[in-house]
């Protein structure tokens, strides 16, 4: 988080400065205002005024996703939206008629990319309610978009991130490297040594068939669900990218890998997911493989991330438990 170089505290008063002085780029109300609510990949603030107006504005992180890479996201929401399967936000288009806006100030080095997406009513669920019939709606959302994109015809030169061995465990990995994440002791590396190299192995064996490796929501959690008594959204693809399928499940349990209610949602999501797309005996036998890289890469994303107040509050215990999970998972395996 301080790729400028700056500390996350003294840059978001800098991006403040620069939400003010992007909002001119767009045909909005002028009396409206800008509230930080939320910090992680991107910086996503709400715009809204006294007379009801209301919109969500997203600022892109640097040197993260290129401008086509962001074109590709917005083409792959619109494609979705306009085959009627899955609700998606709409955004607005700035007054030079672009979807994708650029703005800079003098004090942060190099400007920064923002989508303004429209406000959608509706909230995140309740994550203590409804469990079942909330992961079930999950897996069915999966295997809809997945089914999309195995019959979408991607435009050229689609631009997207991609979720592989190579980008989660490599050297130049997108969320950096776990085991700099905070806790991670001698005996903690060397546990979590042994699970990525079976995980390199099993990953190795299944493959990147079109059908198992594709573009891929990335972060289909509870929380990235708007819902409202007429409909369901999905929201959030700016980790959309190219993935195995069976890991839209594994972010779907992000962060509570350790809940002992993982094996009932797993079982809720690949009812709603089987209700659409057929899902082969490997799929399914893999999919513990996908949790455990997931904790993995959300372990690094906290070691690189640590000045955001979320990775903050997840840090203490989070490698112990990611172990002790990697052990449970690879004694599963004999």
């Amino acid at each position: 988080m301080t790729v400028t170089g700056i500390p996350l505290a003294k840059l978001l008063v800098q991006l403040e400065k620069l939400v003010n002085k992007s909002l001119k780029l767009w045909n909005i109300p002028e009396d409206v205002y800008a509230e930080l609510i939320n910090v992680s990949e991107n910086f996503t603030y709400r715009i809204e005024n006294p007379s009801g107006f209301k919109a969500i504005l997203r600022v892109h992180r640097e040197n993260y996703h290129s401008r086509r890479s962001i074109e590709c996201e917005l083409t792959w929401i619109d494609a979705l939206s306009k085959s009627g399967l899955i609700e998606t936000p709409s955004y607005f288009f700035g007054k030079d008629g672009s979807a994708i806006q650029e703005c800079s100030i003098d004090n942060i080095i190099g400007s920064r990319y923002l989508v303004l997406f429209h406000f959608v009513s509706g909230s995140a669920p309740e994550e203590n309610k409804n469990l079942d019939t909330l992961y079930e709606k999950l897996g069915r959302l999966a295997g809809t978009c997945h089914n999309h994109v195995l019959s979408w015809e991607k435009p050229d030169n689609f631009e997207r991130l991609t979720w592989d061995i190579d980008t989660i465990f490599g050297s130049n990995a997108l969320w950096g490297n776990w085991r700099l994440a905070p806790e991670v002791t001698k005996e903690i590396q060397g546990k979590l040594e042994r699970v990525e190299l079976k995980i390199r192995g099993r990953l190795l064996d299944y493959g990147k068939s079109e059908k198992r490796f594709n573009l891929i929501h990335a972060d289909m959690r509870l929380a990235n669900l708007l819902i409202d008594q007429e409909s369901t959204r999905l929201i959030d693809f700016d980790d959309c990218g190219f993935g195995w399928f069976m890991y839209d499940f594994a972010s779907a349990i992000s962060f509570i890998e350790d809940s002992p209610m993982v094996s009932y949602f797993k079982s809720s999501w690949i009812k709603g997911y089987k209700s659409v797309r057929e899902l082969s005996v490997e799929d399914e036998k893999e999919i513990d493989t996908f949790i455990m890289l997931r904790r993995m890469a959300l372990l690094a994303w906290i070691g690189s991330h640590i000045e955001a107040p979320e990775p903050q509050q997840l840090s203490a215990g989070f490698a112990e438990t990611t172990a002790k999970l990697g052990d449970i998972w690879l004694n599963s395996l004999d």
